[in-house]
């Protein structure tokens, strides 16, 4: 491995959130370091991931099919949507076990600033699954950001002809905070103490 696929490689991990240069150069070393050990696993663990994964048509969740493990699971209640922003948010609140009811991945956020608009994120398609019969109660749990917030009060308007219970979690979140950095028992008291939205 010459010096160009070293710094290809630094690069490429500086590229990943929360990794800067100086991170990224640690973590380059420490894979060439153990390339039987570690690297080759890894590259081959990324590569068997990148064919693998798909996203939910169903619910906009990362897994191996669609609709996912989430969606076709029978023991989970079908009257709770949770909308969340990123499927990481989707991931911390399982982790945390506060809900066994179904999800909706938006993909982000409305923002003027950055041109995202309500056909770029998936509100309409929430607004379908919210139509359907078995759909009693729709959880915002958008980040407390302001995108977050004007997010959550556009698809609120947007679900008002749906016959649902549109709640919101519950403001022990703190403003500016994102779900994937709660602990479990914010997360747990956040759900349990939703509110109408």
């Amino acid at each position: 491995m010459g010096q160009t696929e070293i710094d290809n490689l630094i690069e490429l991990l500086a590229r990943l959130p929360g990794i800067g240069p100086r991170s990224a150069r640690r973590l380059a070393l420490s894979m060439l370091k153990k390339p039987d050990s570690l690297m080759r696993p890894l590259a081959k663990s990324l590569l068997d991931t990148a064919d693998s994964i798909v996203k939910c048509l169903t619910c906009g969740n990362l897994d191996t099919s669609s609709p996912c493990n989430i969606c076709q699971n029978e023991s989970r209640d079908e009257s709770t949507i949770v909308v969340v922003e990123e499927v990481a948010d989707l991931w911390a609140l399982e982790r945390a076990s506060v809900h066994k009811g179904m999800y909706h991945v938006l993909g982000g956020t409305l923002s003027a600033i950055d041109g995202i608009s309500p056909n770029d994120i998936g509100i309409s398609s929430l607004v379908q699954r919210a139509q359907k019969e078995e759909t009693k109660e729709v959880i915002l749990a958008m980040n407390a950001t302001i995108d977050g917030q004007t997010t959550a009060y556009y698809i609120t308007d947007q679900l008002a002809a749906a016959e649902v219970k549109v709640s919101r979690l519950a403001r022990g979140v703190p403003v500016g905070g994102e779900l994937d950095y709660m602990d479990d028992g914010t997360l747990l008291e956040a759900i349990e103490s939703r509110q109408p939205f």
